[in-house]
């Protein structure tokens, strides 16, 4: 027991599991409580209308002045009343209200278009972040030039320049996906300078020692250092991504969870937002373990002693995910080839097997 409250100590597994699963049921009960304490009483009538005002915005003045009349009339007169959850729904509302966004609200294509989305986002910021980073982290001249200009960007309101992106982009989804992508790339160039100059001194000279050309350097040096620590800023930059997607989604509501919690919520329907918010931290989850398994794959020398089996097929994995999404771009945004979307699909099937296979076997390696 006092390693429970040691300074930096950690917990066996046994106990580690115990506490998570603790931590989960109280954050439920304390959910539920909460609910319970917040809830409120509404008439069972047939005229009633427990909508709050907001959603009735599309209804003219009179109508809506004549429906909170009659609302007002019944709630006075009611005898007979249910509980309903109008700020916190309980925590079996929101899991049965999936069958409803299921159902209805084709929960499914909508989650997969904001993926869709955000995935383009990611590739683009990291690709441009790269050849920027490179660049003005390499180079004396371009650093002097552009640095402060790079780290000024920053401090950039995104959520400002939704207009501008439509004056530049249009409405589509190459505006949203333009708006994600500096949603990373204004935070990623500077990393990748920072990371440049944690390159050790001492492996830059002995390749210049040993004849290495510039070329040869940023290939051999300075690419793989950098690609060995930027994955885990990566990770927590694609997180945050995740909060844009509201924004870039709202611009032109369309298809998309962003779009979706933007009508449930002024539809009032609480259950069904905490729902979608509940599915977005399910994908975040997911997507975290994902990176974590490119990362080892990648770099493993970061989490294991010797050579594991499962590398070479993890590597041909994410090769094939990486020219899914390229098909994908390629049919998108500038060739209407049937066969395009066709590649895609069977590279995404590949790759997600192979890294499959390549996760199962790398873990039975590890273990003995």
């Amino acid at each position: 027991m006092k390693n429970w409250f040691a300074l930096r100590g950690k917990l066996e597994n046994s106990a580690s599991m115990i506490f998570s699963i603790g931590g989960i049921v109280i954050t439920i009960l304390c959910w539920w409580i909460f609910a319970e304490l917040l809830s409120t009483k509404n008439p069972v009538l047939e005229w009633y209308n427990p909508y709050l005002p907001s959603s009735l915005d599309s209804l003219n003045q009179q109508t809506r002045d004549s429906l909170l009349h009659i609302d007002s009339i019944a709630l006075s007169n009611a005898k007979v009343f249910k509980k309903v959850y109008p700020l916190l729904p309980r925590p079996d509302q929101v899991l049965y209200s999936f069958k409803d966004l299921y159902y209805k609200d084709n929960v499914v294509g909508n989650t997969a278009h904001s993926i869709w989305l955000n995935v383009q986002g990611y590739l683009w910021a990291i690709l441009i972040s790269l050849f920027f980073g490179l660049t003005l982290g390499l180079f004396p001249i371009f650093r002097s030039l552009f640095t402060k200009q790079v780290d000024a960007m920053r401090y950039l309101p995104l959520s400002a320049l939704t207009g501008l992106f439509i004056t530049w982009f249009g409405l589509g989804d190459p505006m949203k996906i333009a708006f994600l992508a500096l949603g990373i790339l204004v935070y990623l160039i500077p990393v990748v300078i920072q990371r440049l100059d944690e390159v050790e001194d001492v492996l830059v000279q002995t390749s210049y020692t040993l004849g290495a050309t510039k070329w040869q350097q940023i290939k051999t040096v300075f690419f793989p250092g950098i690609i060995s620590k930027i994955t885990d800023d990566v990770r927590v930059l694609t997180a945050i991504s995740w909060t844009y997607i509201i924004i870039a989604e709202l611009l032109n509501k369309g298809a998309g969870i962003g779009s979706l919690i933007y009508t449930k919520s002024r539809q009032g329907q609480i259950d069904r937002v905490f729902a979608l918010l509940l599915l977005i931290m399910f994908i975040g989850i997911i997507q975290d373990r994902l990176f974590v398994l490119f990362d080892k794959i990648i770099n493993p020398h970061k989490y294991y002693k010797s050579l594991v089996d499962g590398l070479t097929e993890g590597r041909i994995g994410i090769a094939s995910i990486f020219l899914a999404i390229v098909f994908g771009i390629l049919f998108n945004n500038f060739f209407k080839f049937d066969i395009l979307v066709t590649m895609s699909w069977i590279f995404l099937a590949a790759g997600s097997l192979m890294l499959v296979y390549a996760f199962f076997k790398m873990e039975n390696t590890n273990r003995k």
